[in-house]
């Protein structure tokens, strides 16, 4: 991305020796707090002109600018109030703000996130040699365990899918909802973003526009076709009012529901049906992928269908079902 002013390279800090390990960081190293930099204006343009080429140039989801966005700011606030500026940014000052997320109770993937948004931030401004160092190429990424995703049993699904009164338009719009969900392993933002447009009931496919505005085809199934179509026909004019949305679901107001709203649907039927834990438009997405495999779906037809850009990543459902298999197993074996 062109720059719209020329700058003399800041100094790099030198960095100090050895790799760092987070968050063994005394308490008694961090920066003392002084007076708010003069230089935040031109700190908070660094991070705006940072994200602009992240969306732009590199076409990041609007969800993963708005991640990035917030990680910075809490890194500019720090800066803020310990009286610095990413020209005084060295690996000591990372690092201590590192350990301030630990101190904040975050969590090791939480603090890695953030780091990874610095790194992404320094390695851009290396690039547009707006600064000599990147702080934080020698900073190790904390240690995060493997979490196996939470999935619902296929009988918590159907009490699920059998929650919503169909004799209601609301029941009719949750119930093609959940199906759809369920059938597709679609992300709860691309459900709610779906048009009308998007679904092909010949072929029986779905067009879905994912993280970083790839585009991807996912077979639906008869029973979420079904739905779909009894909402189309019974239940859809009730929200849409006549008024023209190319939004498949729709909200009271005739706008498209947003991820929060659908996430109150899900939360009232797991409540109604009595699955509440670990319940997650997320945990849907998780159950299709879990059960797809366990009934000898190939990996990488899931990956296509989660629309996962490395195999590495739909991987993580092979750890679900070694699991699976270690209790089959200890239950049934005669010498488990």
């Amino acid at each position: 991305m062109p720059r719209t002013n020329n700058r003399a390279p800041r100094r790099a800090a030198k960095p100090s020796a050895g790799n760092a390990q987070l968050p063994a960081i005394p308490a008694t190293t961090l920066p003392a707090v002084s007076q708010p930099s003069a230089d935040a204006p031109r700190l908070m343009r660094e991070i705006r002109q940072f994200l602009d080429y992240a969306r732009v140039e590199k076409g990041l989801a609007a969800n993963s600018i708005e991640s990035y966005r917030r990680d910075l700011n809490e890194f500019a606030a720090y800066l803020r109030g310990h009286g610095k500026t990413l020209g005084d940014a060295d690996r000591e000052l990372i690092r201590g703000f590192l350990t301030s997320l630990y101190h904040r109770g975050l969590g090791a993937r939480s603090v890695a996130r953030h780091l990874v948004s610095l790194r992404n931030l320094f390695r851009f401004l290396r690039e547009e040699q707006a600064i000599q160092f990147d702080p934080t190429a020698e900073i190790q990424l904390p240690h995060i365990g493997t979490d196996l995703p939470h999935f619902l049993s296929i009988e918590e699904v159907d009490k699920l899918l059998a929650a919503p009164d169909l004799s209601t338009p609301s029941g009719l719009r949750d119930k093609a909802m959940l199906e759809l969900l369920y059938a597709t392993g679609m992300r709860v933002s691309e459900l709610v973003q779906a048009r009308s447009s998007d679904l092909d009931a010949n072929l029986g496919i779905i067009r879905c526009i994912g993280k970083g505005n790839k585009e991807r085809l996912i077979p639906v199934g008869k029973s979420a076709l079904q739905a779909v179509e009894a909402f189309l026909r019974g239940g859809r004019g009730h929200f849409s009012k006549d008024r023209a949305s190319p939004y498949l679901f729709l909200n009271p107001r005739g706008n498209a529901l947003t991820r929060v709203g659908f996430w109150k649907i899900l939360r009232r039927y797991g409540q109604q049906v009595g699955v509440t834990l670990g319940l997650t438009p997320h945990a849907m997405r998780h159950s299709f992928a879990t059960h797809l495999l366990e009934r000898g779906a190939d990996l990488r037809s899931v990956q296509m269908m989660l629309g996962h850009s490395s195999i590495s990543t739909t991987q993580i459902y092979t750890h679900v079902l070694n699991e699976r298999l270690k209790q089959i197993y200890h239950a049934h074996h005669p010498r488990a």
